[in-house]
């Protein structure tokens, strides 16, 4: 019968160590994920620059051997 009398006084408490683990859980992950993936490569930083001053042509667009 004491549970029913102590649920309201204790029920904040209760829910904050629930989100703190949630929060937690959530952390492990993505720090599982990270370590996972490795380190971010920058590819597209790499690729060249398009030259606003030559004009766009459909052989630019579609040619396989790009230099």
């Amino acid at each position: 019968m004491g549970i029913h009398y102590d649920y309201k006084s204790t029920k904040g408490a209760k829910l904050m160590e629930k989100q703190a683990k949630r929060e937690k859980k959530l952390a492990e992950k993505k720090a599982k994920r990270l370590a996972k993936e490795g380190p971010k490569k920058d590819d597209n930083k790499s690729k060249e620059v398009l030259d606003t001053s030559k004009p766009i042509t459909l052989d630019f667009l579609t040619n396989p051997n790009k230099e």
